[in-house]
């Protein structure tokens, strides 16, 4: 037997590094004296009438498997859903796949897409998980910057100037996971207008989508010309829904795409857990009362993060979706993981390296406000007074 089973590992496994997030949560683990503002979930619990479905769904005796594509039922529901919200028609019999999150989604597109060699254009600061999903799809990652000039939106000239011969796929996220940005319609037309012109296919992950603040108005880029048959429309419950722990996400995409998805699907989730499927119905026929009420939740916080920041003088724009602010801490002249690390050794508060999303998110942090009022203005507190310790 070999003496370095590292040797037997796969180049793409090798070449994937440990979750920036996770590595830096592993220094938390085991101390309750901390204020987290780091985890990227909802600090709801999902709504009653959600867990309730579930419950009695188990009650009923219903633990079967389901079709690959998912319960139908639920595919109705999410057509209607998409439909209302997005102003896109699928059909729910051959253009919606259940997933085990969308983060599964997400792996089974570019598995679905990619031959070797084929590049994806994605934009940085982003979710951790596009990197390494293209690479063990073979794929091979190009990173263009949302600059903090920009409001950390993207631009069609980056986009552009990262287009070659091999590109495959473009992948989007707004708004986005860990800056909150947003997206003007005008700059997703010149986007999609590339895409068509170079015969790219999109990824559109709008997880965030339904939680947007000071009236920012979103666009689906399938919606534009030419795109809905070239995009794949990815979306899920755990953010809007308060649904993490379910684990359930969709896909909605041309036939032949959700066939080549679901080929892949059923091989190796064969589907997404009923009790979560059935769960997700509820959520869709009724729990949009529920989801609101978490979303002005959501807006105070934000509000008084953003509140906060200013009064302790630090930089942050005003992000327009999601949960999370991106404050500017370059000022200190430290490094997002030093700056990370003494604050939680010196304030007890975790937030994440901003660098852990991409070199361009280096003297940034990223602070989720999907945390109690009381807990956000006593780590407010503390961030400020550790920050203005270090200029």
């Amino acid at each position: 037997m070999s003496q370095d089973p590292q040797r037997h590992l796969s180049k793409q496994i090798q070449q994937i590094p440990r979750s920036g997030i996770r590595d830096f949560f592993e220094l938390v683990l085991g101390r309750d004296d901390v204020i987290s503002l780091g985890v990227g979930e909802p600090d709801f619990a999902s709504p009653w009438h959600i867990r309730e479905a579930a419950i009695y769904s188990l009650e009923r005796g219903e633990t079967s498997y389901t079709s690959n594509l998912g319960l139908l039922s639920l595919r109705e529901e999410i057509a209607r859903y998409v439909a209302k919200h997005f102003d896109l028609r699928y059909d729910p019999k051959s253009e919606v796949l259940i997933t085990v999150g969308v983060s599964e989604a997400i792996d089974l597109a570019f598995r679905a897409l990619l031959n070797p060699g084929d590049e994806v254009i994605y934009h940085e600061p982003c979710y951790v998980s596009y990197h390494p999903s293209i690479t063990l799809a073979y794929g091979v990652p190009v990173r263009i910057s949302a600059l903090p000039e920009d409001d950390f939106s993207l631009r069609a000239a980056s986009v552009e100037a990262a287009i070659t011969p091999k590109t495959r796929a473009l992948m989007l996220n707004f708004p986005t996971n860990p800056t909150g940005a947003t997206i003007a319609r005008k700059e997703l037309e010149a986007i999609a207008e590339l895409a068509v012109a170079h015969d790219l296919i999109v990824l559109s992950d709008e997880i965030y989508s339904e939680l947007r603040y000071d009236d920012t108005e979103h666009t689906s880029i399938a919606t534009l010309p030419g795109m809905k048959e070239r995009t794949i429309f990815l979306h899920g419950f755990s953010k809007y829904f308060a649904m993490t722990g379910f684990r359930i996400g969709y896909a909605c995409a041309p036939p032949v795409l959700t066939e080549a998805m679901m080929k892949i699907h059923q091989y190796s989730m064969l589907c997404a857990p009923i009790t979560s499927q059935i769960a997700a119905t509820e959520a869709l026929r009724h729990g949009e009362g529920p989801a609101q009420e978490m979303h002005q939740a959501y807006t105070n916080r934000r509000n008084l993060l953003l509140s906060r920041f200013r009064e302790a003088g630090i930089p942050c724009f005003a992000p327009g979706g999601a949960f999370y602010a991106f404050p500017d801490i370059r000022a200190t002249g430290m490094t997002s993981q030093a700056f990370a690390k003494q604050l939680l050794d010196e304030e007890s508060v975790a937030c994440v390296p901003g660098d852990a999303f991409g070199p361009t998110g280096e003297g940034f942090l990223r602070c989720c406000y999907a945390a109690s009022t009381e807990s956000l203005r006593e780590a407010t507190k503390r961030i400020g007074r550790f920050y203005q310790s270090h200029l």
